[in-house]
């Protein structure tokens, strides 16, 4: 008798069967999805009808089988395929791949989902985004661009917008100073006529000689004394400008004094000697005993005579070049409008050499350092010994030296030791300050030598800091990590990709747009850098392709499409042995 049972045992087939070319087909569909994962249908059988559960064997039989009809077959599940799919470069700095088990994660609405595509797009807020608009998330970081681990955030690569500079910390020098050369003895010296406190001139002035309360004459240079300082004018100063050491020009500085005691002056009021601290401060001179035989010998004193003498540093690079009309009284009526008449006496002496260089704060200001060296001591058995200073038109303070130390070199001409390898240049436009930057005079091949050669050569060829730069590229490290390029050449790490990890990917819930969801059988993502617990590594400007076996998915409909042919004929079998069944009954 034919059973009806058969025929729902056939529809159970064409049910499966039909739901694996859903399958099929939409694997097949996805074949160029970027990083879509294929899927394959299990099927398993339904309950069976049993006849018999079968007998246990016994001393007259040997036991019977179970006697059991099955009623067709229906759907387990799916299974989706998680294996890598192969990668393809596009160049776009926006694409990653993942090569590994790892997740991108994502926030769209508020919730997380994860996903293995990685063409990501910038959204107007310079965001790294899905294009689903979902934003990708990482690892930010803080003010000096070290990742902050731990908290997930959105990314931005703010190409454009983005701004950078750098202080200067280091600078490293290569050269050779001139071994031959002539030891210094002496900086050019500069005297000042006469100054006096009467004007018969016979009381000459001394370094207590108070100029906010004092009348000063000098000599007309004809026999006769001219006012020089009108104590009774003020307020009023005196500029200096104009003067060059060794053909670079010092810049314009301004000294005020009244009969009220200015900042920085002395508590008596502003004392000649307070004038001469301020031109030694103008003019970078030193005359500090620095290292074992270091001195430059630069000075500025009145001497018994009332004479202002301006002695400048050792060395022929820093002779003074100064003139009369260098030095100008600003006030009218206050005396002479050119208070010093200066004759040359003799100019510097010595083997030295300048070199100049740009350093930067960290507002990005670029500030012109100088640096001279001049020879201090040779010797036969020991070598030669130089004293460095450096000096700064830039200094935000009165003082144009900003540092002093003494290097010396062995008999091989060999560097061997240096003190104060630093200078300090005071900022007050706001940036950090002082700032303070090393110099290197022995970094590998870039050391400083003191071998015999005409004349000595000196230069900077390396400075960190940078002036202001815009971020203008970027580009995405194995590691996950946002590099960016800015327009100063400065390459900063902008922000981290961050990967999830699951230990059943297959347990996640896809939730379309190629994101998926955790599942309560998924497990909970661990959230690490890319290369760690193996998540795998990042591949920038390229995208993981489908994985999508064609092959495979045309074999799998051609046995779908037989499994449903023949249960179909399953059906119209039963239904014919149906009809023959009726004829019987006429």
């Amino acid at each position: 008798m034919a059973s009806t049972t058969a025929l729902f045992t056939g529809l159970s087939g064409l049910i499966s069967n039909s739901r694996r070319l859903d399958v099929i087909g939409n694997n097949i569909s996805n074949v160029n999805t970027t990083a879509f994962k294929s899927n394959r249908m299990q099927f398993t059988p339904t309950f069976s009808r049993n006849f018999s559960l079968g007998t246990a064997p016994g001393a007259n039989s040997g036991g019977t089988n179970p006697g059991q009809i099955g009623l067709g077959v229906t759907v387990a599940g799916t299974q989706r395929n998680f294996n890598n799919g192969a990668i393809g470069a596009t160049g776009v700095a926006t694409d990653v791949a993942i090569e590994g088990d790892g997740f991108f994660i994502v926030d769209l609405a508020g919730t997380r989902h994860f996903t293995r595509a990685g063409n990501f797009v910038r959204n107007p807020q310079n965001e790294l985004v899905t294009q689903s608009g979902a934003r990708v998330m990482g690892f930010g970081v803080d003010e000096q661009f070290n990742v902050i681990e731990g908290n997930l955030v959105s990314l931005a690569v703010p190409v454009g917008t983005l701004t950078l500079a750098e202080a200067s910390r280091n600078v490293i020098f290569n050269g050779n100073l001139n071994a031959s050369g002539q030891v210094g003895t002496t900086g050019s010296v500069h005297t000042s006529r006469a100054w006096y406190t009467d004007a018969a001139m016979a009381i000459p002035v001394d370094a207590n000689t108070d100029l906010s309360t004092t009348d000063i004459y000098m000599s007309d240079g004809a026999g006769g004394s001219v006012l020089a300082f009108d104590s009774s004018v003020n307020p009023k100063s005196i500029t200096v400008s104009g003067i060059e050491k060794g053909g670079k020009d010092l810049g314009s500085k301004t000294f005020a004094f009244s009969a009220t005691p200015v900042a920085g002056a002395d508590s008596n009021g502003v004392l000649l000697s307070d004038f001469t601290d301020f031109i030694k401060d103008v003019l970078g001179l030193d005359n500090s005993a620095v290292g074992s035989a270091s001195n430059l010998g630069g000075n500025v004193v009145i001497n018994a005579s009332g004479q202002l003498v301006i002695t400048g540093n050792e060395g022929t690079v820093q002779d003074l070049a100064l003139e009369t009309a260098d030095f100008v009284v600003n006030a009218p009526g206050a005396g002479s409008g050119q208070p010093l008449v200066l004759q040359k006496s003799g100019p510097a002496n010595g083997e030295s050499v300048r070199t100049s260089f740009v350093v930067y704060d960290s507002l990005g200001t670029p500030l012109t350092i100088d640096l001279t060296f001049t020879l201090q001591q040779t010797s036969a058995s020991s070598g030669t010994t130089w004293q460095f200073v450096a000096e700064s038109n830039d200094n935000d303070a009165l003082q144009r030296l900003i540092g002093l130390g003494e290097v010396t070199f062995d008999a091989s001409g060999h560097f061997t030791n240096a003190t104060n390898q630093s200078f300090s240049i005071t900022r007050t436009n706001g940036a950090v300050s002082p700032l303070t930057v090393n110099m290197d005079f022995n970094s590998g091949t870039n050391a400083v030598s003191s071998l015999t050669d005409s004349a000595s050569n000196i230069a900077a060829v390396y400075q960190d800091g940078s002036p202001i730069g815009t971020l203008s590229n970027f580009s995405i490290g194995e590691d996950g990590r946002i590099s960016g390029s800015f327009t100063n050449g400065l390459t900063r790490t902008i922000g981290q990709v961050a990967l999830a990890k699951f230990s059943n990917p297959e347990g996640l819930v896809d939730a379309g747009d190629n994101l998926f969801r955790t599942g309560p059988n998924s497990g909970t993502p661990l959230v690490a850098k890319p290369r760690d617990f193996g998540t795998g590594r990042l591949v920038g400007g390229a995208l993981e392709l489908s994985n999508v076996d064609l092959s495979q998915e045309f074999i799998n409909m051609i046995l779908a499409s037989t499994g449903y042919s023949a249960a179909s004929r399953v059906i119209t079998t039963t239904d014919e042995l149906i009809k023959q069944l009726l004829v019987l009954g006429r």
